[in-house]
């Protein structure tokens, strides 16, 4: 894997770049849209790749291990045949869902032992296994074992824990120089910082991640409940230490306004269930702010969704007949909304780097933050 910075904004820390892997460039700032299971949930391969247009997705370990399991993702050639998809994938660890499991699950130095949510059967997670669950799966960027602590946590809980995440990087990278390729193209490992909302165990960590000398580093353990203010605080002690040649990944994260206030503090890749989580809930993000489509004041409006016409969907239907198929449950609300979400959040990035590039990122992030903090 390649990194290039190709420019600086002079106000901010944020950046342009450009990252180049077996499976294609991708233009940083860059959201990737959730594929769970293999699948960003109700779209189309093609859509997702015509449409909404992602240079790289992400798929999560721990959903791909108990289904379809790992044996199958290798019968088909690994995660890109499975699911018909050629541009770049990034697997999430599963530290994560194990961190959401937290009334089934038991965390060791060895590893953590926790219950399926599907079947209630027990399964071990440790640093090597997981390592060997990514090469079968075969993403082009892959994520080191982490613990990833709650909010709010006890200060003395959040340092054993980054002390823990540490000691199995280290077991993850000695693992992983014995595991060979399952598949005929390469690999790219991110270490995870992390240190709760302690700035001097951020620091510790941020620095033992950077020494750690991997191609590209990634933020976790944020966007869990925290204040927005305190997520902040956090990207930017984290980001002042992190090598500026490497991409930095700011894991969970978040809202279009989130994500353009990381962006500003040196954030290059972001992924976030929201824009299709809560498509599927009605909520529609806009340039000028966000619409609750199941609103009644939307029961008449025969306006196209988005006057921007980012993507198909957006001039093709109303609000009014969007709010009627989410009124009576019929599925092609929900698709039409997570297109429209999707392709507003690659929009946003896209004209983030185009801002970036021009100079202008600071003066065109204010604007845009005010107005999409309006609900329409």
């Amino acid at each position: 894997m390649k990194f290039e910075l190709n420019a600086l904004d002079p106000k901010s820390k944020a950046r342009a770049g450009k990252v180049t892997t077996d499976h294609g460039v991708i233009e940083t700032p860059i959201f990737m849209p959730v594929g769970t299971v293999a699948t960003v949930k109700g779209v189309h391969q093609r859509e997702l790749k015509d449409d909404i247009n992602p240079d790289i997705i992400l798929g999560n370990t721990y959903h791909l291990y108990l289904r379809p399991q790992t044996k199958i993702i290798e019968k088909a050639g690994g995660l890109h045949k499975f699911m018909n998809w050629d541009r770049n994938i990034l697997t999430d660890s599963g530290g994560y869902q194990v961190y959401s499991l937290s009334a089934n699950r038991k965390i060791k130095e060895e590893g953590v032992k926790f219950k399926s949510h599907i079947d209630g059967s027990y399964h071990t997670f440790t640093p090597e296994n997981v390592m060997e669950i990514q090469r079968s799966i075969g993403a082009d960027i892959i994520m080191a074992f982490d613990e990833c602590t709650p909010y709010p946590c006890d200060y003395n809980y959040a340092k054993r824990s980054m002390h823990m995440t540490h000691r199995w990087l280290d077991r993850c990278i000695n693992h992983l120089e014995k595991t060979p390729l399952k598949y005929d193209y390469n690999q790219a490992f991110f270490p995870i910082v992390q240190g709760s909302t302690y700035k001097d165990l951020r620091k510790q960590s941020a620095e033992y991640i950077a020494n750690a000398g991997a191609v590209g580093n990634a933020i976790g353990g944020l966007s869990v409940g925290e204040p927005a203010e305190e997520m902040y605080a956090m990207t930017d002690v984290v980001c002042s230490i992190l090598p500026e040649d490497k991409p930095r990944y700011l894991m969970g994260v978040g809202t279009p306004i989130n994500i353009l206030e990381n962006i500003a503090l040196g954030v290059d890749m972001f992924d976030c269930v929201m824009p299709t989580r809560n498509a599927r809930n009605g909520m529609l993000f806009t340039a000028h702010g966000t619409i609750n489509i199941k609103n009644l004041k939307w029961a008449d409006d025969f306006s196209p969704i988005d006057e921007m016409g980012i993507t198909f969907v957006d001039k093709a239907y109303t609000k009014a007949y969007v709010r009627h198929l989410f009124t009576v449950n019929e599925l092609l609300g929900k698709q039409i909304a997570t297109i429209h979400n999707l392709g507003f959040y690659l929009w946003l990035v896209r004209e983030a780097r185009k801002h970036i590039l021009a100079g202008d990122f600071s003066v065109w992030k204010d604007k845009m933050v005010k107005q999409m903090n309006n609900r329409l």
